[in-house]
């Protein structure tokens, strides 16, 4: 239990920290507003109060994606891969940080899990930085872009965002990268072993990509008459897509100028999120999935009241404590984000605001629709809506459970 409290406080403390660069370059001179881009950052939420990014002096860009490159992994398990802990202090730490459900050990030593994820990380990372510059990005946005795209963060060092460069082949590498960074790298790491068998059948993955599919092909369909080319509906729909399902909020065009259909495929993604064990945030797809299944067993019970179902999983039988722990995990974000949408409304902003700002702010996206949508800054809440926020999205990030439960008599008993 005390693994909770100490990923809580440490994650407290470095927000904190991150602000000052903001603080006292200048640049941020109101000490909420600091706070907010730090959190925003180091939560990979990618929302922003700065009207002009490009005013700001090289070094605060580069700590701005760095924010998210290290908050993306995560900070405690960077702190877990150079820092061995004795006993099950490491994986309880690692656990109460990961994304999603289930927290999966790559090998059998939780410390070199966390290396081999940081390996990986460094990997895709790396070859992100190559293949931007390779087509035509200069190598500072190229180390921006990557930190924040494999992050699934959102930071640019562009007020246009990828929209700036006017380049095809940035958005497609851009594309690869974001459903990379949406994705299981525990996975990943199976494929590069060549355990393509367990990649394939496993259910998120495939789920994760009919989503991805389904997505593309209503959008694409939706916004061809508008477009100049079949390609560039193409590369609209999938760009738009990765960056809303994958949490990462990258930019290449205005989706607030689209027909209702494809705004809506996007606003439906953002209540989905990437798969566990990614750097993305939102419910997971694996929770959506769990509960799709159970759905149909309850279906199924009702025509067949006497009868044994269970969900299947990866070609097994799924247990009830993962459809009671997807169930209570998906309630409670609900209620935490009309809670949060509450808090929002409170300062005069309408209803659509309030829930939107509630929804990017808790799912880590850091874009919406309307004023929350791109080339748009983010709106002059007053300060405590600001503030809470910045609690909003450490608990969209860490996955609600891992923060509230430390508010519960339950855990000081212990």
């Amino acid at each position: 239990m005390k693994a909770f409290l100490s990923v809580f406080l440490a994650w407290i403390l470095v927000c904190l920290l991150g602000a000052l660069p903001y603080f006292f370059s200048g640049y941020i001179p109101d000490f909420t507003d600091a706070v907010f881009e730090s959190v925003s950052g180091f939560t990979t939420t990618g929302a922003t109060t700065l009207a002009d990014i490009e005013a700001l002096p090289g070094a605060l860009l580069f700590w701005r994606a760095l924010t998210h490159w290290l908050g993306g992994m995560g900070i405690v398990v960077l702190t877990v891969a150079l820092f061995p802990l004795p006993g099950a202090g490491g994986f309880q730490l690692l656990k109460a940080e990961a994304p999603g459900p289930e927290v999966d050990k790559i090998v059998p030593k939780i410390t070199d899990t966390a290396r081999i994820l940081w390996l990986l990380y460094v990997i895709l990372t790396a070859a992100q930085i190559l293949l931007l510059m390779v087509f035509g990005m200069d190598w500072f946005d190229a180390v921006v872009h990557s930190f924040s795209t494999v992050a699934t963060g959102g930071f640019s060092s562009r007020n246009e965002s990828i929209a700036f460069y006017h380049s095809p082949g940035i958005e497609w590498v851009c594309v690869i990268f974001m459903l990379l960074g949406g994705y299981n790298y525990t996975l990943m790491y199976q494929a590069l072993r060549g355990r393509l068998r367990d990649v394939f059948y496993n259910s998120e993955a495939r789920a994760y990509g009919a989503i991805v599919l389904v997505s593309v092909i209503i959008i694409t369909a939706s916004i061809l008459p508008q477009s100049p080319s079949p390609e560039s509906a193409l590369r609209m729909a999938f760009f738009n897509t990765a960056t809303i399902l994958s949490t990462t909020g990258l930019f290449n065009a205005d989706y607030g100028l689209w027909p209702p259909l494809a705004r809506s495929v996007l606003f439906f993604l953002a209540f989905i999120g990437g798969c566990s064990g990614s750097t993305a945030g939102g419910i997971k797809v694996i929770r959506h999935l769990i509960l799709w299944k159970q759905t149909g067993s309850e279906m199924k019970r009702i025509i067949y009241p006497r009868g044994v179902f269970s969900i299947q999983l990866n070609g097994k039988s799924g247990k009830k404590e993962v459809v009671y722990g997807a169930a209570g995990f998906v309630f409670l974000y609900l209620v935490t984000l009309f809670a949060t949408a509450l808090l929002v409304s409170s300062s005069g902003a309408d209803v659509f605001l309030s829930l939107n700002t509630a929804l990017i702010t808790q799912g880590n996206i850091g874009l919406g629709p309307g004023t929350l949508g791109p080339f748009n800054s983010f709106p002059a809440f007053p300060a405590y809506v600001k503030w809470g926020l910045c609690v909003t999205m450490i608990l969209g990030r860490l996955e609600l459970q891992t923060v509230l439960v430390i508010f519960t008599r339950g855990f000081w008993r212990r």
